[in-house]
């Protein structure tokens, strides 16, 4: 950074003598010379601490106004014929030349007063005629003056009327209140949105039901009436006991028969009386350990009474102990299907656009699905609220933030960015190829976001080193890595949740089988997506346009424009080092334009240079700390070492989110971080609080029925097929709903719901299907169309946080357009392997 002054950069809080105010205040006036500069006016609040008696006598300035001033300032005249404007501090004449991009921001004088550096100092350029060459620099001028603050430009009322700078000054002022206007209305509009959900979350309790215990054995049932009913309901059971979930074998298991009947006595709507049955059969654990939750919703007839009976089918006389609430939803399931519809359409209209920050508006989704739970009847308590994050990936996400943000210190991702650039001998396409085949195959046996936690920083230095656009190269890795993430059982949460039920196990889709069919395919995927990502990369320029020295300067003034902003002016000191900043953007500005007109652009695809470029990088990125890299590489290996183990070892009783957080831990130990506010300044909360506020939107979308209409409407266009053409139109079906659903909502709770409609779906005499195709449609689209949008899968989020914490943020539509393509092109190669598979080879026997 050029912000290096370590020993010079001393800043005193003092109040400028009086005798000093005056000699200045001879030459022009106080209402000439004070300025409105917005938050650069809390600057006059520093130096308040003494001399408070000479302030009062001099009388220069009035309160809330202060001056920036430099050593050897030429003070600005009336009779120059212009008067006093802001342009003339941009300006800043001085007699000095003994500045530099290095100089001090701020320092003190002998003479007890605080010298700031001038906001634009002329020997940056080359010579003060740059400044008045013409109206394109006076305009760069204006919005230079405009990005400190948001200034405002009141002069004095000039007696030239042509003046260019009083139509330029207009024609701004004109677009900033129309941008003013839309940002005033925007915030309006979401502040109205969100009172009008808070009020509705409000005027409705949370579900108070009490759970009714009860014991069901096969002599024995439970029966109850409901009385206390609504005309047009929808009647909500959740039942709690030893279930297994899934497909039920009626004549090898044991299972509970849950019967809801009704019936609606004659009267003016109806002459004969009319009975509504629904059966609910569930299918008990063999070892009668596991306590599942189960939910189910049931139209109603009218407000007549309702009649459930639970049964039990068992092989002894043992009691089956079992746990019931009921609950009266007011909105039928198409309704409630539109309105989740109509909130996650809102949630990604928020994120396309860019119109709050992805976080905010998952929080914003979030807050409107609870409204809609609570209107139609379905409030959920804080509790339960809470009980829908899953922690478990929070957990993930924390730890290993955490060892990364260690594992940076040592230099070590510099080092491999060098020796990845050694490898790649200035030739940029075998690089990438290398960086995503490599990737691919980590995501295969890690978790996709462990890989991109990994690759992320390590691909940002080695775009750096190259002169690359990082966010081009990062975008195909990510896609890479959820691609290779479907290969194996334990590369995706879809697949390790399918290898984990127990009825299909019974069908033979264990972790060998569904590795051995999901390898080869995914191979095929691979191979020829590489082609495809190269045409998509054809007019994409890849190297950045100017010198390295150009984009790393625009990058540091990126740097350090984030950084001012990310300063909360709670006191005058962090308001003081606010705007000293922002002037320090300003300086690099003014230098970055310097070098701008000197520079030619030859840019070469090919470093001719590079083992030249090797020397001088092996000398600035090299190893820094060695013992803490033993340290970190050690722990890394032991954490990646458990991940693999604890897909094959049931005997260690540690999960995803526990492995990662210990190895945090132990680092943190053996690393002996004594500033721990560091590390965590480098986790992304902002990518948790996004994830927490994903989980809850997505879980109140099911509780709206959104994803189990999905699945029953999916099933009947099976149905409607003819026999012949079922299982192919079956695999077609499945896998671009999964795809097209995954790249929109989280692809784990539409896995979840989609495997019992599915086996329920081959068990069905009418449709005979198998299983196994459908199962692996279901498997090779959640996977791969998490590629379809920035948050269709968690490493794409995740990847997408890093970078913006580099300064490399890319948006929802600069993934869109090249992720979408990619899924588009990979499920129909995937595609094409399963009907080639199973409907010309036959492998779903």
């Amino acid at each position: 950074m050029y912000l290096e002054n370590k020993s010079n950069l001393e800043i005193e809080m003092s109040q400028t003598s009086a005798q000093g105010h005056q000699g200045r205040n001879s030459l022009r006036s106080p209402e000439d010379v004070a300025v409105n500069l917005g938050e650069l006016r809390l600057l006059q609040g520093i130096s308040e601490r003494r001399e408070t008696q000479k302030l009062q006598q001099s009388a220069v300035l009035p309160s809330g106004q202060c001056v920036i001033h430099a050593e050897s300032f030429v003070p600005v005249r009336q009779e120059d014929g212009h008067n006093f404007s802001m342009f003339n501090i941009l300006r800043g004449k001085t007699d000095s030349v003994n500045v530099s991009e290095r100089s001090p921001l701020l320092k003190f004088s002998p003479d007890d007063s605080i010298t700031y550096m001038t906001i634009h100092d002329p020997g940056f350029i080359e010579g003060q005629a740059a400044w008045d060459s013409g109206s394109l620099d006076l305009e760069k001028r204006y919005r230079l003056g405009s990005e400190v603050t948001s200034l405002s430009l009141s002069r004095s009322g000039s007696t030239d009327k042509n003046d260019p700078l009083d139509n330029l000054s207009l024609y701004f002022r004109l677009t900033n209140n129309m941008k003013c206007c839309f940002r005033v209305s925007r915030v309006a509009a979401i502040f109205a949105i969100v009172i009008l959900c808070s009020l509705f979350f409000s005027m409705y309790p949370d579900r108070d039901n009490p759970w009714r215990m009860l014991a069901v054995s096969s002599t024995d049932s439970f029966s109850m009436n409901l009385t206390d009913f609504r005309d047009n309901a929808l009647l909500k059971l959740q039942v709690g006991g030893p279930f297994a979930g899934g497909m039920i074998d009626f004549t090898s298991q044991e299972y509970i028969l849950i019967q809801v009947e009704q019936t609606e006595q004659p009267g003016q709507r109806r002459r004969r009386a009319q009975q509504v049955i629904h059966n609910w059969t569930i299918p008990l654990h063999a070892e009668r350990s596991d306590q599942i939750l189960l939910t189910k919703t049931f139209e109603m007839l009218s407000s007549d009474p309702i009649a459930i009976t639970v049964q039990a089918f068992l092989q002894n006389n043992e009691v089956v102990p079992l746990s019931m609430t009921h609950q009266s939803l007011f909105v039928s399931v198409e309704t409630q299907v539109a309105i989740a519809g109509i909130i996650l359409a809102g949630v990604y209209i928020l994120i396309i656009f860019e119109i709050v920050h992805r976080t905010l508006a998952s929080m914003l989704g979030s807050l409107a699905a609870l409204a809609a739970l609570a209107i139609i009847g379905d409030r959920p308590s804080l509790v339960t609220v809470v009980e829908w994050i899953d922690y478990e990936t929070l957990a993930l996400l924390f730890g290993m933030m955490m060892l990364v943000a260690i594992f940076s210190e040592t230099g070590f991702f510099d080092y491999c960015a060098v020796k990845a650039y050694q490898l790649s001998r200035g030739r940029v396409w075998p690089m990438i190829i290398i960086l995503c085949l490599i990737a691919a195959i980590l995501s295969a046996f890690l978790d996709n976001v462990t890989t991109m936690m990994l690759f992320t920083p390590v691909t940002i230095r080695l775009c750096e080193v190259l002169n690359l656009d990082p966010r081009h190269v990062l975008i195909a890795e990510v896609i890479f890595t959820n691609i290779g993430g479907a290969a194996t059982a334990v590369g995706d949460p879809p697949n390790v949740i399918i290898v984990s039920n127990q009825n299909l196990r019974k069908e033979g889709i264990d972790f060998a089988s569904f590795t051995g069919y999901m390898f080869l395919g995914i191979c095929l995927v691979l191979f020829t997506s590489f082609p495809f990502l190269r045409m998509l990369y054809w007019n994409k320029k890849l190297y950045n346009k100017e010198s390295i020295e150009i984009v790393e300067l625009k990058h540091e003034i990126l740097v350090w424009r984030q950084t001012a902003q990310r300063i909360n002016p709670a006191s005058r000191e962090e308001t003081a080092v606010k705007c000293l900043l922002m002037q320090k953007v300003l300086n690099l500005e003014s230098l970055l334009r310097k070098m701008m007109k000197t520079f030619q652009r030859q840019i070469s695809q090919e470093d001719k240079n590079w083992e030249q470029n090797i020397q001088e990088l092996q000398k600035k990125h090299r190893i820094t700390d060695k013992v803490l890299l033993v340290k970190c590489a050690s722990v890394l290996g032991v954490v990646i070492f458990m991940f693999f183990v604890n897909s094959f070892v049931p005997s260690i009783h540690l999960d995803l989110g526990w492995i990662a957080i210990l190895g945090a831990l132990w680092l943190l130990v053996l690393a002996d971080i004594q500033d721990f506010e560091i590390i965590l300044h480098r986790v992304e909360w902002a990518t948790l609080l996004f994830f927490a506020g994903l989980f809850v939107l997505m879980e109140a979308l099911a509780q709206l029925q959104l994803i189990d209409y999905i699945g029953e409407q999916t099933a009947l266009l099976i149905k409607a097929v003819p026999e012949d053409q079922r299982l192919a139109i079956a695999i077609i079906l499945v896998m671009w709903v999964s795809a097209l659903a995954s790249s929109l909502i989280d692809n784990i709770p539409f896995t979840a719901t989609m495997i019992p409609v599915l086996i329920n779906l081959s068990q069905d005499v009418d449709v005979n299907l198998p299983v196994k195709p459908l199962i692996f449609a279901l498997a090779m689209g959640a996977c791969l169309g998490g590629n379809g949008t920035l948050i269709g899968a968690s490493a794409n989020v995740v990847c997408a946080g890093i970078a913006e914490q580099h300064g490399y943020g890319f948006s929802f539509m600069e993934f869109f357009r090249l992720g979408f393509p990619m899924m588009i092109m990979t499920c129909t190669i995937g595609m094409c392997y399963l009907l080639a598979t199973h409907i010309g080879l036959g492998w779903n026997m």
